[in-house]
């Protein structure tokens, strides 16, 4: 027995074709669901961000020590928080690449602060 395939009207759609409007569909659902969870994410990102960068002042200019040992004092998921020493001005900045980024300066007298906030703040829902 044979069976055979019976199209009306039309052509079956090679997988060139296909391919070429799948790859940019998915392309730019990717991006778009990137966006969104970065703009979900936000107000965490700042906080974190800037708790990191007072914490790994205090470790180090307070501690004396390294940067790099400073990490084994945040909490667990900040793994994507990034640390900068400027050890001129004796500023820590912990950033989010392309998301948050906040500094804070170590005075002798106060101890770590936290420069101003120079964003724009965000909207509570």
């Amino acid at each position: 027995m044979r069976i055979m395939a019976v199209t009306i009207g039309c052509k079956p759609m090679k997988a060139s074709r296909i391919m070429l409007w799948t790859i940019p569909v998915l392309l730019v659902a990717l991006i778009a669901g990137a966006w969104f969870y970065a703009r979900a994410m936000t107000p965490q990102l700042e906080l974190g961000t800037a708790y990191a960068a007072r914490v790994a002042c205090a470790c180090r200019y307070i501690g004396n020590r390294d940067l790099k040992s400073c990490r084994h004092d945040f909490e667990p998921g900040m793994a994507a928080i990034q640390l900068s020493d400027d050890p001129a001005t004796r500023t820590v900045t912990a950033w989010v690449p392309l998301v948050a980024s906040r500094s804070v300066r170590f005075d002798p007298v106060l101890g770590c602060q936290p420069e101003p906030f120079r964003g724009t703040p965000l909207k509570l829902r």
